[in-house]
């Protein structure tokens, strides 16, 4: 399985560079050193999801394509869960200087994903490439099937990246409003907080949506412009449950109230 390589600025998005990194300073410092062959520690990131680590792998690769080195990022978790195809994909990335493979925890448990994984790294060691990990947790916490793999995870720098506090998520947002010419006020910013969560990736994908909605309308973003999206947005998921629920009654299958299929 080939990656396909596509321009910089779609591989790595201008929201995921260093430069708009809310966090360690010293982390983020680590990762570029890495990235631009200023050091060869291979890395091993940990932390809860929406910590930033799939952000601080995406600006490594950046930055290490900017000064003229091969890169390249893997969602392990889309690659697919069978073994093999994990293996072609990690026989397509040998010869790259850094290589970063994120969401760890997709593969831990599936003996030949792992096996596959175990492979690319001892190639790796033997060349030139870097290797940078990413997890919700350290290797010693991951539900490995195979000893040598947790052993060699473990001998990666390990670094611990903390979840952002409500300050560091609202400066994040900001952020990224800002680089789309988008205001987003006190006000707002305590009404998405209050109302949808703080989970930065849900966050980040409805500045997105109104973002658009903004622009289609000639609106400001406003608590009012907010509400009135979210309603009709639950609206709709409303009306896509009781369609999905007339189909399964038809059917005789059973539909949950979210309108995804269950699991018998």
């Amino acid at each position: 399985m080939s990656v396909p390589q596509l321009p910089l600025a779609l591989r790595y998005p201008p929201d995921q560079r260093f430069e708009t990194f809310v966090g360690s300073e010293a982390t983020a410092r680590l990762l570029s050193e890495s990235a631009r062959g200023g050091r060869d520690d291979w890395l091993m990131l940990s932390g809860p999801s929406g910590c930033g680590k799939t952000h601080l792998l995406l600006a490594a690769c950046a930055d290490a394509v900017e000064a003229g080195r091969r890169a390249v990022y893997l969602d392990l978790d889309r690659v697919g869960q069978v073994g093999h195809g994990l293996a072609d994909a990690l026989d397509g990335l040998d010869g790259n200087d850094l290589v970063c493979l994120d969401r760890l925890d997709a593969v831990a448990g599936q003996r030949a994903a792992e096996i596959a994984l175990f492979d690319f790294h001892n190639r790796a060691r033997s060349g030139s490439t870097v290797l940078v990990y990413a997890a919700r947790v350290v290797p010693a916490a991951l539900d490995l099937a195979l000893p040598d793999l947790r052993s060699r995870l473990g001998q990666c720098t390990q670094v611990s990246v903390a979840m952002l506090d409500d300050q560091g998520r609202r400066a994040v947002l900001v952020g990224r409003a800002h680089r789309r010419g988008l205001n987003l006020d006190e006000p707002v910013l305590d009404y998405l907080f209050a109302r949808v969560g703080r989970d930065l990736a849900g966050l980040a994908r409805l500045l997105d949506r109104l973002d658009r909605e903004s622009l289609a309308a000639g609106r400001r973003i406003t608590v009012p412009f907010v509400r009135d999206l979210l309603a009709r947005e639950t609206q709709a998921r409303v009306m896509l449950a009781g369609e999905a629920a007339a189909g399964g009654a038809a059917t005789g299958e059973a539909v949950p109230p979210d309108g995804s299929p269950t699991d018998t």
